[in-house]
């Protein structure tokens, strides 16, 4: 596989064995004219074999088995057309089974009346950061969030919640030297319907552990709030543990969703696998970097796609959309059709996917792709290097290569901290990529990402 060559950043894919397993399996199967009752049966015990595992829970493991194995062994598998598509079909659906059928969206009433969504979970589980994540992404959508500062029981949470509404332009109401969370609470809500905010998130204290006293204070909390969503923060790297705490935080204070946190981390993936049937609530939202905006709606189906390495095509197209709009793709098309596309362009546009995210999690949405990207086929220091070396040259030489004579050369590796080699591959891969984009162009692949090969 040729390395591709984009000035990202990459993160460990949650699912990356789980993929690879499936996407073999997919392999073994997709030619298949027949398949016997024996094939399914082994088939099924890889798979097993692939979410124990992946640290999914084995209840969950033992019905997802039998379910696959009942449908599979029908009259329609056994003697239809394409019957290794149709098992791979039936496994997916299966998985978005698992994953909770279709995207639950967050219970928001109309902007004239108030919701409200209470946060809880342990300590350490991202529960503060979350919060500022997703009054980021409610302003986005063009709501009026206030943040509420009613963890006192961290030293420094009133503070973080603070610093981050700040980052994200979000009204905090905190009170200083507060010992009563449930009279923070009250207060907040008399002054968002004062002031009109339609929205109102509530950061609430974490434990190391669930114990009595916490959970008397979430109900308390609770009872003042009558929130609209109780939403638990918890840490996917903790694979069953998440799902067991989701469990308790359900029996005792009742929710009504999941954010999974630390979604991006290179963990085994069971808790998502597992959640939705063990605790019988829905995974809302997926935290997916450390970045304020890294808070993406979690879409089941588009997940099981991503974990049987058929990709996941529709989050790439909108995280492309949000990203670039239709004037500025028609102005990069007609400079790609017309050999205008500069040096200067070529930055703008890794800058642009860079914004999109990791280079791996982008590559992972490509169907075919999911689960073969490896973390050395992504070489960071050379991404870095390049973008260091179209940044040493001077305005003039990044609209016009074609001056970039051999002083020049040796002035830009100088600049960069690279050798004229880097500079004489990097600037062989930009007319390689113009090239090909100009092809593209032609063909209408408008609004295209450009990468480099290497």
């Amino acid at each position: 596989m040729t390395k591709p060559a984009f000035f990202l950043y990459t993160h460990g894919h949650m699912f990356d064995r789980l993929t690879n397993t499936f996407s073999d399996i997919a392999r073994q199967l997709s030619g298949k004219a027949k398949i016997s009752e024996k094939n399914i049966e082994e088939t099924v015990e890889q798979i097993k074999m692939a979410l124990l595992e992946a640290d999914v829970n084995l209840r969950v493991v033992r019905r997802f088995v039998n379910r696959t194995i009942e449908e599979a062994k029908g009259e329609k598998i056994l003697r239809g057309i394409a019957p290794g598509q149709q098992f791979i079909k039936i496994i997916h659906d299966r998985m978005v089974d698992l994953l909770g059928d279709e995207k639950q969206e967050l219970l928001l009433k109309g902007p004239d009346t108030q919701t409200v969504i209470l946060f809880c979970g342990l300590q350490g589980s991202g529960k503060t950061t979350t919060a500022a994540k997703l009054a980021l992404y409610l302003k986005n959508k063009g709501r009026r969030p206030l943040l509420v500062a009613a963890d006192l029981v961290r030293p420094a949470a009133v503070e973080q919640l603070a610093v981050l509404g700040g980052q994200t332009g979000t009204e905090v109401w905190r009170e200083e030297g507060a010992r009563d969370p449930v009279a923070v609470v009250d207060h907040a809500l008399k002054h968002a319907r004062k002031f009109q905010f339609d929205v109102v998130i509530v950061d609430t204290s974490g434990r190391q552990q669930i114990d009595d006293a916490l959970m008397a204070e979430l109900a308390a909390i609770k009872k003042t709030a009558q929130p609209d969503e109780v939403l638990l923060v918890a840490d996917a790297m903790t694979g069953q543990n998440a799902v067991e705490v989701a469990k308790t935080f359900e029996e005792k204070i009742g929710l009504t969703g999941v954010i999974l946190s630390k979604f991006d981390s290179d963990t085994r993936g069971g808790a998502a696998l597992s959640l939705k049937s063990v605790s019988g609530k829905p995974i809302k939202f997926t935290g997916t970097g450390e970045k304020i905006e890294d808070l993406e709606p979690f879409y089941p189906e588009r997940i099981a796609g991503r974990i049987l390495g058929m990709g996941d095509v529709v989050s790439l197209v909108e995280k492309a959309q949000s990203t670039i709009d239709q004037e500025e793709a028609e102005e990069l098309r007609h400079k790609m059709e017309s050999s205008t596309f500069t040096l200067a362009d070529f930055l703008d546009q890794f800058r642009r996917m860079r914004k999109m995210g990791s280079l791996k999690s982008l590559l992972e949405m490509v169907p075919g792709l999911s689960g073969q990207v490896r973390e050395e086929d992504i070489n960071e220091t050379e991404m870095k290097h390049q973008e260091a070396i179209i940044l040493s040259m001077t305005p003039g030489e990044r609209d016009n290569y074609r001056i970039i004579g051999p002083t020049r050369r040796k002035r830009i590796a100088k600049g960069s901290g690279t050798s004229v080699f880097a500079v004489n591959q990097l600037l062989k891969r930009f007319e390689k990529a113009r090239l090909m984009m100009k092809k593209a162009a032609k063909n209408k692949g408008q609004g295209m990402m450009p990468g480099m090969t290497g």
